[in-house]
């Protein structure tokens, strides 16, 4: 009887596991249409965020809006004037703001002693072209009589001791002649040093400009090589400054600028670029670039900071 029972019992135990299967197949399909619902509900990804360095510049050059920036006012020249020998100052003869052309005395050492040298050596000179002139006139008269001598001596009218004599007197003058070129040759290097440390006495300006800096005093003792003068050409002025890579097309070589400066605020030039570097550095992510100043108006000053601005056109600089 029990056995009986047992088998009754797994065919609806069988039936009823279908039917739960069977309707979760069924409540399955009315949850979902498929794979395309299953994607749908899937979360997207987030897109990366843009750092905000990189947007800004991205940014100014979207909006097209020109870069501004600003940089130091130099000239094309610039040099200090150094003292050549060592020295007492004896004449200041320029002060800070004076111009000054090439060449032109800005001080002097005192060169009393060195103008007695250079007078004594150009006597020691002269002096030993008069012995050489001499003792040249001396070798063609005993050459006049070496000749007369070979005549005689082929004549059998002098002996060979007389010729031998004369000969002998022939080569001690042209031996003199030789020491004493020599001596004038030493005596004009020495002139010439003489003259060299006398120009040195001379502190002049190396071009056509102004004194910038000076610390020359009268009597002031100098050694060689001390910087005495700062001297800086008033034109043609240039303008450096850096620009960013990504500004770097609003400055190619010639474009035109717009300059001004916070210590005139009314005052507006025009520029150009002149040079541009060809490396960028890696360091700043910027180019080095050289522009020139149009017709620089005379309140510009070397040294003064200009602000710089890349002009659409040419027509933009005024």
């Amino acid at each position: 009887m029990d056995f009986r029972l047992t088998l009754r019992v797994l065919p609806l135990a069988a039936g009823a596991l279908a039917a739960a299967l069977s309707l979760t197949g069924s409540l399955s399909g009315c949850s979902s249409s498929g794979p395309e619902a299953s994607a749908a509900a899937a979360p997207k990804p987030a897109a990366p965020a843009q750092p905000a360095a990189a947007a800004e510049p991205a940014a100014n050059a979207a909006a097209g809006r020109p870069f501004t920036t600003t940089g130091p006012l130099v000239a094309e020249q610039q040099a200090d004037v150094a003292a050549g020998r060592d020295g007492r100052i004896a004449r200041v003869a320029v002060e800070i703001g004076d111009r000054v052309q090439a060449g032109q005395l800005l001080a002097a050492l005192d060169d009393r002693a060195l103008r007695a040298a250079c007078d004594s050596q150009k006597a020691k000179v002269a002096s030993l072209q008069a012995q050489v002139k001499e003792w040249e006139a001396e070798q063609k008269a005993e050459e006049a009589d070496l000749r007369r001598a070979d005549i005689m001596r082929a004549e059998k009218i002098r002996s060979e001791e007389d010729w031998e004599h004369v000969k002998y007197r022939l080569d001690e003058t042209i031996a003199e002649v030789a020491r004493y070129k020599a001596d004038e040759t030493a005596a004009e290097a020495d002139l010439k040093s003489a003259n060299l440390a006398l120009e040195q006495s001379r502190i002049v300006a190396p071009f056509a400009g102004v004194v910038g800096r000076s610390s020359a005093r009268m009597a002031q003792e100098v050694k060689k090589g001390d910087v005495l003068f700062w001297v800086t050409a008033v034109a043609p002025l240039r303008v450096l400054f850096t620009v960013p890579e990504w500004a770097m097309a609003q400055f190619p070589a010639g474009a035109p600028l717009r300059l001004g400066t916070a210590d005139y605020p009314q005052l507006q030039q025009e520029g150009r670029v002149l040079r541009v570097s060809p490396v960028v550095d890696p360091a700043s992510g910027s180019v080095q670039v050289i522009g020139v100043v149009v017709h620089p108006s005379p309140l510009l000053k070397p040294g003064m900071t200009m602000q710089v601005e890349a002009a659409a056109k040419a027509g933009d600089l005024r």
